[in-house]
């Protein structure tokens, strides 16, 4: 085998939650990697795990194709590489006590204070961690930063039906799989590594879902404004519906030779990100638009869709007096 066979995956395109056995063809426990850099421990996973399905989490282009270049010259037919932040997979791909293992190798300290909130190991993640981790199952961590160390000990010692398999916060010896290109730096540049291992107990606690997809948002207005005064009319809106939730509609573009205006959106969710277009389509009726997203982006049916279509249509009907909402299909805890 001189390539990777298998589709292209990612946090935008595979179902949510996921069914991994129909991903891989077979039932089998879970083995879930986040951030695996240039694939090598991913590849390991896989060769030392062959009754288990290996899943791989990563942002970064050319470690995905780094990695299914490797399953791929190397054979490996039982490790998947999937396109999506971490909070993203917890949240979204996977079912509670689904998986058997995670390993976290050397995540960004984000050493700035400022970026501090970017940081994997943190309570609300670890509470989507403990969750998604079988009774039994564990979560090995490894990082040679003591801050991080420091932070990831008062974080995980304090998570839910978590608890620690060492008699120390950390060690700084364990067995390991393959020593990861940053694991070798830190040695190199004198910094040992401090290695977790937490197991998940019995105890219950209160277990977020997997969180699932809306219906298809979409709004019908009234309006005499043409399309080309709605372009000319637009500057960047940003909007905070809820917590958690940030809207920015950066741009507005004549479409369908100026009959329709096509909206280039940020949508952030609490647990993912988005970057969409929102389409403004004219209907056979005089003066009367739909509004609703297209496919560019792959965009998913989240809540922030469903307030970035709703706002968008109010903000077109009351730019003239006699605009009005005819209908609408916003999910009802959206409005």
């Amino acid at each position: 085998m001189t390539a990777y066979q298998h589709p292209k995956l990612s946090v935008y395109n595979l179902p949510w939650p996921t069914d991994w056995a129909q991903v891989f063809g077979r039932s089998a426990p879970l083995i879930v990697e986040i951030g695996f850099g240039n694939g090598s421990y991913l590849l390991e996973l896989a060769r030392q795990n062959p009754d288990c399905n290996v899943i791989g989490l990563e942002i970064a282009s050319r470690s995905l194709e780094k990695a299914e270049r490797k399953l791929g010259l190397n054979g490996v037919h039982n490790a998947r590489a999937v396109f999506s932040k971490a909070e993203a997979a917890l949240a979204h791909l996977f079912e509670p006590r689904s998986v058997r293992e995670f390993h976290i190798n050397y995540p960004d300290p984000w050493f700035k204070k400022r970026h501090s909130g970017r940081r994997l190991v943190q309570a609300d993640t670890a509470t989507y961690l403990v969750s998604r981790l079988e009774v039994g199952g564990r979560l090995h961590l490894a990082t040679d930063i003591r801050e991080y160390a420091d932070m990831a000990h008062e974080v995980l010692s304090s998570a839910p039906a978590l608890e620690n398999c060492l008699p120390t916060p950390w060690t700084h010896t364990f067995p390991r799989l393959t020593m990861t290109k940053y694991e070798a730096k830190g040695l190199a540049e004198g910094r040992p590594g401090h290695y977790f291992l937490y197991q998940r107990t019995a105890d219950p606690f209160a277990e977020p879902p997997a969180t699932q997809e809306l219906s298809m948002p979409h709004v019908v207005i009234y309006t005499p404004v043409p399309a080309t005064e709605i372009v000319a009319a637009h500057r960047e809106q940003q909007f905070h519906p809820t917590e958690g939730v940030h809207i920015k509609i950066r741009d507005a573009f004549l479409h369908q030779n100026g009959r329709a205006v096509l909206f280039e959106a940020e949508v952030i969710d609490p647990t993912i990100e988005q970057h969409v277009a929102i389409m403004l389509y004219p209907r056979e009726e005089p003066d009367t638009f739909t509004v609703k997203y297209t496919t560019l982006g792959q965009p998913r049916m989240t809540a922030g869709l469903h307030y970035a279509t709703g706002l968008l249509a109010k903000w077109v009907a009351e730019l003239h007096p006699e605009g009005r909402i005819l209908s609408s299909k916003i999910a009802a805890d959206v409005g």
